[in-house]
């Protein structure tokens, strides 16, 4: 028999007795179990990780009387339109599941120590330890990199559109790869980008912010990708925010500087005098809004999806943040704890129906046209289109002491404070989790594809529900999800 030492960073440790024979999947295990620690990472005293399962204790130099260091790793989930991937950062695999496009087959990959992972429409991209990049999915949304693979070496952060991904190395530069035209765009910008310290997208085009505060677009121009207009004004940038198809850009002084499609926000001429002071930014698709210093907003863009607040100006006061339903609507919650919104009715414009009951609010969440909002009490007020989870009047008893809320493109899925989960909207796209409840017990965390839901359960597993086409059904990788 050995006697292995597994001890926690935090000093904690127990002695596990295994057979001589054994693995370092039986070690792992094991070591699960005692320190009742769902995703472990094993190291040797001398700092080599134990990542192969089936390789013999033995083989690794393992004796009697030998420590391990046990490190916890932070299961998560990321997903794309249609797919989900759970892993767990400073983790070596992962596991996908939804959209096969989106996927690729790549569950139980080994990878090296993933630091973060970032989704476009149908491709996933994960950044190593190592500042690598492994990526997955839809080789048209950027799950091929391997024309640029040689250049994602060094890589810090990573932005998506839908269809390409922009990599920033640690100098500065940065490496595109994904949809030919926007990869096409990139090269001709190569020259220009250098010291970038942020990138932000639009559906088809990137800007990025340089160190010395200038910009540079590229990309589909229809979608914002040439910023050349307004060149000369793109100076002291510090945050740039984007529609579908257009940029805004806050420049250290207060001022904003727009571009892109008119129809999208790309215009703000009509509204430049009133954008003084500005200190954030929030997007519809179509149009933008700005909170300023006195707590007023100033919208511009397409005029019936979120552009105009001609109706609503005179009752936005102290305006605290501001949430956006994706298809046309803005929801701001002000300093006493109200809420008011504005834009198209349909899709959560109107919240007139429930402004009495809008008191205490404290975090709105939204689908793409209906909106959620979380008070002080722990109740949730909805609005918006009834059938995209405007209308939650059939769960309106359960929604008690709700901690936090996700949302499907049509169905919202909130927390309670016991770790259970409610559900409505669109019963096809996770609004319906009657299959799943008993099974929603000590929810961590929820996340969501357009169409269906994944939760992280305390024990670390994970359960599903929605559109088994999108993420929806993870059955088929239950035994790998149990495995990791």
């Amino acid at each position: 028999m050995l006697q292995i030492k597994v001890i926690l960073p935090s000093g904690c440790s127990e002695d596990i007795s295994l057979p001589l024979s054994s693995k370092v999947g039986d070690l792992r295990i094991l070591a699960q179990k005692a320190l009742r620690q769902r995703f472990l990472k094993l190291a040797t005293a001398k700092g080599e990780v134990l990542a192969d399962s089936l390789q013999a204790l033995q083989e690794v130099g393992l004796q009697d009387g030998d420590q391990v260091t046990a490190i916890a790793l932070e299961a998560k989930i990321s997903a794309s339109s249609g797919a989900f991937t759970f892993w767990f950062c400073g983790g070596d695999h992962l596991v996908t599941w939804g959209d096969v496009e989106c996927t690729a087959d790549v569950s139980g990959r080994s990878l090296k120590s993933v630091q973060r992972i970032k989704a476009s429409l149908g491709g996933f991209a994960a950044i190593q330890a190592d500042g690598s990049v492994a990526t997955w999915g839809h080789h048209l949304s950027g799950g091929d990199s391997s024309p640029v693979q040689g250049q994602l070496t060094n890589v810090q952060q990573i932005q998506a559109t839908q269809w390409s991904f922009a990599g920033i190395r640690a100098d500065g530069s940065v490496v595109t790869w994904g949809s030919p035209s926007t990869v096409r765009y990139g090269l001709v910008a190569q020259e220009h980008l250098k010291n970038v310290c942020h990138v932000q997208s639009s559906l088809a085009a990137f800007a990025a912010i340089r160190a010395d505060g200038s910009v540079v677009a590229w990309g589909d121009e229809r979608f914002g990708g040439n910023s050349s207009p307004v060149h000369d004004q793109l100076t002291n940038i510090h945050h740039i925010q984007a529609t579908n198809g257009a940029f805004a850009a806050i420049r250290e002084d207060g001022s904003v500087v727009t571009w892109g499609n008119p129809e999208s926000g790309g215009d703000s001429s009509a509204v430049q005098d009133q954008l003084r002071n500005v200190q954030k930014i929030q997007a519809t698709g179509r149009a933008f809004a700005a909170v300023v210093a006195d707590g007023s907003v100033v919208a511009w863009g397409h005029v019936a999806l979120g552009g105009d607040i001609l109706e609503v100006r005179d009752q936005l006061k102290n305006v605290q943040e501001i949430q956006a339903a994706v298809d046309g609507a803005f929801a701001a919650i002000l300093a006493d704890g109200s809420a008011i919104s504005w834009g198209h009715p349909i899709f959560g414009g109107d919240s007139s129906g429930v402004q009495s009951q809008l008191k205490g609010v404290r975090q709105i969440q939204a689908t793409t046209c209906a909106f959620a909002a979380i008070l002080a009490d722990g109740s949730v007020v909805t609005w918006g289109n009834p059938s995209s989870g405007g209308d939650s009047s059939q769960v309106h008893d359960q929604l008690r002491n709700v901690q936090h809320i996700q949302a499907t493109n049509s169905a919202f899925a909130a927390i309670l404070a016991d770790g259970s989960v409610v559900t409505w909207g669109d019963q096809l796209s996770g609004g319906k989790s009657s299959a799943v409840q008993d099974q929603l017990q000590s929810v961590q965390q929820i996340q969501a594809t357009e169409s269906a839901f994944a939760a992280i359960l305390a024990d670390g597993s994970v359960v599903t529900w929605g559109d088994p086409h999108g993420g929806g059904d993870s059955s088929g990788v239950q035994n790998q999800l149990r495995n990791l």
